[in-house]
């Protein structure tokens, strides 16, 4: 498997994928693939944060990292992360998520935050946001709203999230 930046060659493989992943998800609302198009578009893309992982020449993951805000402070937000059906739970979508806070770090950003499976984003290191500070919207399970600090040092951060307007939130 190989991990690498997202370019226009993808988008409609990416589509697709998106789809399918989302189709059988516990928890979905059957727009992921055009929220993902809807970002592409808007100001909190992040090209170096769009992420594919290819195999033989297919992709098989995507994940997208956009920028958001805790109080005055930017974030990351993760979403969506998608694994074709025939290689979830391979570790996919966790070498895309380590992949994508690597190249987070680097760039500065200090937190990543995610709406998610409880016991699927905590592996790579994913605590409830409340923890942090971070207030967690009306009617989210607090135990879906997690949040991971990027840089040991990072500052203390806590309030009320925005999030691209393209999430519609």
């Amino acid at each position: 498997m190989f991990i690498r930046q997202e370019n226009y060659k993808d988008h409609k493989a990416v589509y697709q994928l998106v789809t399918e992943a989302f189709a059988t998800a516990e928890h979905a609302d059957g727009n992921e693939q055009d929220l993902v198009v809807a970002l592409r578009k808007g100001n909190a893309f992040i090209p170096e944060l769009s992420l594919v992982a290819e195999h033989n020449g297919t992709v098989i993951g995507h994940i997208l990292f956009t920028h958001g805000k805790v109080g005055m402070d930017d974030i990351l937000v993760l979403a969506p992360l998608s694994v074709k059906p025939c290689y979830q739970k391979q570790g996919v979508g966790t070498a895309l998520m380590r992949e994508g806070h690597k190249i987070a770090k680097r760039l500065g950003y200090q937190y990543s935050l995610v709406l998610g499976s409880e016991s699927y984003y905590p592996r790579t290191g994913y605590i409830p946001a409340e923890q942090f500070g971070i207030i967690v919207p009306v009617g989210v399970p607090t135990e879906n709203f997690m949040a991971i600090k990027l840089q040991e040092d990072a500052k203390t951060i806590g309030g009320t999230v925005t999030y691209a307007k393209e999430f519609g939130i």
